[in-house]
């Protein structure tokens, strides 16, 4: 037993999580036939890789919401790699495709995930949510505290988004169904208030995982560089090096807008991990590929619908074996 099973505590319900397979390809279809019934139909009959083909493969990723950027890195390393042997087949530019998208999400040091306990030693493990209202934040919350419950952690929540009328209602209620502990106050009141109640609760009954959330308006840069600032001021009184995780839920169905999302929450935070939500109602699920390579931000969590057990960590070789099949 590590030094990690000593401070959680191991139980069987802790066994390692396997990723679902039948869900990740359930919630991928609409990716998986948009953007690789493209690649098949441009390939087909092709035994050369020429500009036309290298021009009709970079409008497919574009569609795919891939990004430009991206898209020109895997057009660049794809033609570096045939620029000595012409000749292509539909396997061969299907595992050149997959080598180098691994490559891309390799880079921003994703791991291959396949569990939902934290790699730390800290008690309680400190996570504060960020992401606009909308882009299922109340709901990723409330998935992770199920998952983190069923592998037989003690959770808590603290309701920190306290100017949506809705919010801490609905947190509530997921605090009630996956059935663990929620810190809140009345609408409006000062969310680094929520936190500092929340992670001295957390610490005075003992709970191993504590999920903060943040208020969901994207407003002016500096007023949310200050609000953030202040929530991890107060944590910090309590527990010096809290929180230990800050994740960015962006929804992956808004294409290019969630980059934009991830431009002013990293501006404003230093967001340690992404959560990528709504992967089964899209067809561009190429964002993924932008997000990584544009941020360099791990991504940890995917969504693949509305159900509690519908959310997995982000194994990159099942996602990327998943997407060839």
């Amino acid at each position: 037993m590590g030094i990690f099973d000593k401070i959680f505590g191991k139980s069987k319900s802790e066994e390692e999580i396997k990723v679902d397979e039948q869900q990740l390809n359930d919630g991928l279809e609409k990716t998986k036939q948009g953007f690789f019934s493209k690649i098949s139909k441009a390939v087909a009959g092709k035994s050369t890789v020429d500009i036309s083909f290298l021009d009709e493969l970079e409008e497919i990723l574009i569609s795919s919401d891939v990004g430009l950027p991206t898209t020109i890195k895997i057009i660049d390393r794809l033609e570096a790699r045939v620029s000595k042997d012409k000749y292509l087949n539909t396997n061969e530019l299907n595992n050149i495709l997959k080598q180098e998208i691994a490559q891309i999400l390799a880079e921003n040091n994703t791991k291959d995930l396949h569990s939902f306990i934290p790699e730390t030693v800290k008690k309680p493990y400190v996570i504060m949510v960020v992401g606009v209202n909308g882009v299922g934040k109340t709901t990723t919350i409330g998935k992770l505290a199920y998952q983190f419950k069923k592998a037989g952690k003690e959770v808590l929540l603290g309701a920190g988004d306290t100017f949506r009328a809705a919010a801490v209602d609905q947190l509530t209620i997921w605090s009630e169904r996956v059935g663990v502990q929620i810190v809140k106050q009345a609408m409006g009141s000062d969310p680094a208030a929520v936190a500092f109640d929340a992670v001295q609760s957390g610490v005075a009954k003992g709970v191993d995982i504590i999920i903060l959330d943040t208020a969901g308006r994207l407003h002016n840069k500096q007023g949310l560089m200050d609000e953030l600032s202040k929530i991890k001021k107060v944590m910090s009184k309590v527990i010096p090096d809290a929180p230990h995780e800050v994740l960015l839920v962006l929804d992956a169905s808004t294409g290019q807008n969630a980059l934009e999302q991830a431009k002013h929450f990293s501006a404003a935070t230093q967001v340690t991990a992404l959560a990528l939500t709504k992967l089964d109602g899209t067809a561009k699920g190429g964002v993924v590929l932008s997000i990584a390579d544009e941020f360099k931000i791990p991504i940890k969590y995917i969504g693949l619908g509305e159900k509690m057990e519908q959310l997995q960590v982000f194994n990159r070789e099942a996602f990327i074996s998943t997407l060839f099949e």
